[in-house]
């Protein structure tokens, strides 16, 4: 699946929204190991990322010949600064109407607009692939992640109060949302 689009920022500057290429494999793995210890509020810490730079180059390559599943980046100034992507939940005939989302961005463009842009690009390929939901979890001490989510029109269908732990021993509550496509 391909994509690409220029936006505008809300300080003005222009971002680019593309695929997440092989050759940014470098970049990209270096974005996912500083945002991950930037926030409690990703899946896991950079010593846990189960990839290499090698298998990051195949995983973006797999992304970018997929039909059914993207991983985008966010480029500012030649930088890429954040990443979001689709994944089918499965294969099996009942679940492949549904997809899972996931995004993140370094804390530094935090605020600029580029979350939301990279969300709205996810819905659209989610939808030009065929799925008919799209789901996602978040930290429900995520403020601004759930009043994006909700202002596009996902919904919260369930919650896990022992969803995340984080290593400091602190329990995370994980809002389980859906935003129907069809």
């Amino acid at each position: 699946m391909k994509y690409y689009r220029e936006i505008l920022l809300k300080d003005g500057r222009p971002c680019i929204l593309r695929n997440g290429t092989g050759s940014d494999a470098t970049e990209i793995y270096r974005s996912f190991n500083l945002t991950h210890g930037e926030t409690e509020f990703l899946l896991s810490y950079p010593d846990e990322n189960s990839f290499d730079i090698p298998q990051e180059e195949r995983f973006l390559t797999e992304k970018e010949q997929g039909e059914r599943e993207i991983e985008l980046c966010a480029v500012l100034e030649g930088r890429i600064v954040g990443t979001a992507g689709i994944e089918a939940v499965g294969t099996k005939d009942k679940v492949t109407h549904r997809a899972s989302f996931g995004i993140s961005i370094e804390k530094a463009f935090w605020g600029l607009g580029i979350g939301l842009a990279l969300t709205q690009a996810c819905i659209e390929c989610a939808r030009a692939a065929g799925y008919s939901q799209l789901e996602l979890d978040v930290v429900g001490t995520n403020e601004r992640a759930i009043s994006l989510y909700k202002g596009i029109g996902f919904v919260e269908y369930g919650r896990n109060p022992r969803g995340f732990r984080t290593r400091g021993g602190v329990w995370q509550t994980l809002i389980l949302m859906r935003l129907e496509l069809s």
